[in-house]
């Protein structure tokens, strides 16, 4: 039986904790939400007719402050799905030092096929059920699959409406609302900053790599740009329309600008179409999957030809597989610090927002820079100590630090104690 997602996070939280010797009484109250909210969000639709869509919001860990994770509208929205995610998110952004915890949320749609009105009512139906659980130091949702900045102004003006104006309530806004310069291609920047760190610690540079990138949205795209100015070949991509390669290397400039004109990579001259279930196991450097989660398994991972797999999406990868690449010698570097760079910038908004100042874009990149150059050598510094690999060193200094926060705010438990947690 396949696993689920939630399933897959508690295996990788696990295999760290037995290494920091947790115990399993601790474990399940790590792992266990603070709260889990469903919501039916009735609208009419521009036909006249009713439709009812079921919300979720999951709010996992808050130990460390305010809780922080995004929203997205997509048909397999499901309570496991939000709850792995909102989980991911508490570890990803205790892994890179930020004062927060981890939630996640979502309504079981497909925007596609919603007008612009529609996903208007929905968005402020669903902040009208759950404003009072959300807030700048409470919780602070952000855009993700399906949700983009404009999701985030109306969620800004319905939860207004409740509370005075408070454009802290949610990151990824319009920079007219008060969002942050640099927010849009953070992910992407994160995961190019992340690959350039592992890549100059082994003694290799990006402009001698090729890679291959699942995925051409926001993160993957943006990953792309990133790594072709810094000299990387691209020689395989894909998105929803299909799967390209190009032996001699991708013109990013050139395909960006193809897809802003057709929306897809498909029909892109100087491109060889291949099999999009073929394009993971293509021979490269560096794979870098930034689409959909559990999209290397243990049917494809024996195959795979990196020698790098930068985890672009949250959840690419299976336990089982994790296991194989392991074996295989394939260094991965997981999604709770691969893909960091969105939630630092957020991190970075919510700042701006409560101190009511703007920072330049430059000062953006740079201090987005200095923490995953940090969170990256400290999570080398552990996977060295400790003899393992950079997922295990990654969730050992997030449970380290969710642990050692809860039992600073009072927390009595022997364990924590025992593990110097409470001192």
């Amino acid at each position: 039986m396949k696993a689920s997602a939630s399933e897959g996070t508690h295996y990788f939280f696990s295999r760290a904790s037995k290494n920091l010797g947790l115990g399993t009484r601790l474990e399940k109250v790590m792992i266990t939400p603070r709260r889990e909210v469903k919501v039916e969000c009735c609208i009419e639709l521009d036909n006249k007719e009713l439709a009812v869509f079921t919300g979720y919001r999951v709010q996992h860990d808050n130990s460390r402050g305010p809780m922080k994770g995004g929203l997205r509208y997509h048909p397999d929205v499901d309570p496991d799905e939000v709850t792995s995610l909102a989980s991911l998110m508490t570890y990803k952004t205790a892994v890179v030092n930020l004062p927060y915890g981890g939630a996640k949320g979502g309504i079981a749609c497909d925007p596609s096929k919603l007008s612009h009105a529609e996903l208007q009512r929905l968005t402020r139906v669903f902040v009208d059920e759950i404003h009072d659980i959300i807030g700048p130091h409470q919780d602070v949702p952000a855009p993700d699959m399906g949700t983009n900045a404009q999701t985030m102004a109306w969620i800004v003006d319905q939860y207004s409406k409740y509370h005075g104006w408070t454009p802290s309530v949610v990151t990824g806004k319009p920079i007219e609302l008060g969002g942050s310069a640099g927010r849009e291609a953070a992910t992407g920047r994160g995961v190019a900053m992340a690959t350039e760190s592992v890549l100059v610690d082994h003694g290799q540079h990006v402009a001698d790599q090729r890679f291959v990138i699942q995925g051409f949205g926001n993160v993957g795209s943006w990953a792309a740009k990133f790594i072709a100015e810094r000299g990387g070949k691209i020689v395989a991509l894909s998105d929803l329309s299909g799967a390209i390669r190009n032996k001699d290397g991708f013109d990013i400039e050139k395909l960006l600008a193809h897809v802003q004109v057709h929306g897809i990579i498909g029909n892109f001259p100087d491109a060889e179409s291949i099999n999009p279930n073929e394009l993971l196991l293509e021979e490269c450097d560096v794979l870098i999957p930034a689409a959909l989660g559990h999209v290397l398994t243990e049917e494809n991972a024996r195959d795979v030809r990196a020698r790098y797999v930068i985890e672009g999406a949250n959840g690419p990868t299976t336990p089982e597989a994790d296991e194989i690449m392991i074996k295989k010698g394939i260094t991965i570097v997981p999604d709770i610090f691969a893909n960091a760079g969105g939630v630092i910038v957020s991190y970075f908004e919510w700042v701006q927002n409560i101190q009511q100042f703007r920072w330049t874009e430059e000062r953006v990149n740079a201090e987005l820079q200095t923490v995953m150059h940090q969170a990256y050598n400290e999570l080398k510094g552990i996977a060295k100590s400790n003899g393992c690999d950079l997922r295990t060193a990654a969730f050992m200094l997030a449970i380290s630090r969710i642990a050692r926060a809860t039992a600073l705010r009072g927390m009595e438990n022997e364990n924590f104690c025992l593990l110097g947690f409470g001192k």
